[in-house]
């Protein structure tokens, strides 16, 4: 048994608005399919997609008030050319610069409308077949824990760890890595965006859920009531939502 990144949550006061940038920074494609708004690659809605993490946005009264979020998206460039141009047009469509401590870096930190801190990396070989997300990215303080956590809660592999940072990928080999990088930030607020994990076919949600629970996540209420996903947070106070199958 084991789970699957599916989606990356985003909360917004305004989630169509959030949800369109989104859909035409990455060029992917928008969808209604409820209260939410949903970004995929594919131009009819196929959910789960086979190959990349979805976004999807959720409505929410309360604007952001973190300095910094704790899981942000590194976006994906083939030159430097092709980065120059992604970040004029990102800053075109609403994006502004932020200063989040990263001094004199070769990749661009741009927030989105509602200040979701996110990058624009500049080439980098590792990233050449990710599509445009190379990087959903975790502040953490303990990434050998947060390995040893998601090694076991993902079908993902571990490609990489060290006391700097675990990184994880698609058995696929195709889509974003995902990784937990070792940052001294305390987290203090509900995080904006957090992952949405999915079952396999045949696989029991309320298993899963449990195995996840005896791994060291926990119950998390933020008011959802009765719901078909469950609520958790990993043993660093990450929240992710296990979602069951339509």
């Amino acid at each position: 048994m084991a789970l699957r990144p599916v989606q990356l949550n985003i909360k917004a006061v305004d989630g169509l608005a959030v949800g369109r940038f989104w859909a035409e920074a990455l060029g992917w494609h928008l969808f209604r399919p409820g209260v939410t708004t949903y970004v995929g690659p594919t131009a009819e809605l196929v959910w789960p997609d086979p190959v990349a993490v979805g976004i999807d946005v959720v409505p929410v009264p309360e604007p952001k008030t973190a300095t910094k979020n704790r899981v942000h998206l590194d976006l994906a460039t083939t030159s430097a050319a092709h980065q120059a141009e992604l970040v004029a047009r990102l800053k075109a469509l609403g994006a502004t610069p932020v200063d989040v401590g990263q001094g004199d870096v070769p990749f661009t930190v741009l927030a989105d409308p509602e200040g979701n801190e996110f990058c624009v990396l500049e080439p980098r070989e590792i990233h050449r077949d990710t599509g445009p997300v190379a990087v959903i990215v975790v502040d953490c303080a303990d990434p050998r824990a947060m390995a040893r956590f998601w090694g076991e809660a993902l079908d993902w592999p571990l490609h990489e760890v060290n006391d700097d940072h675990a990184l994880f990928r698609s058995p696929k080999g195709v889509g974003p890595y995902l990784e937990f990088l070792r940052t001294p930030d305390v987290k203090t607020v509900p995080d904006r965006l957090h992952l949405d994990l999915l079952p396999y076919p045949g696989d029991d949600k309320e298993a899963e859920v449990a195995r996840l629970r005896a791994l060291g996540a926990t119950d998390l209420d933020l008011g959802q009531g009765d719901v078909p996903w469950t609520c958790l947070t990993d043993p660093e106070g990450h929240e992710f939502c296990v979602l069951a199958l339509h």
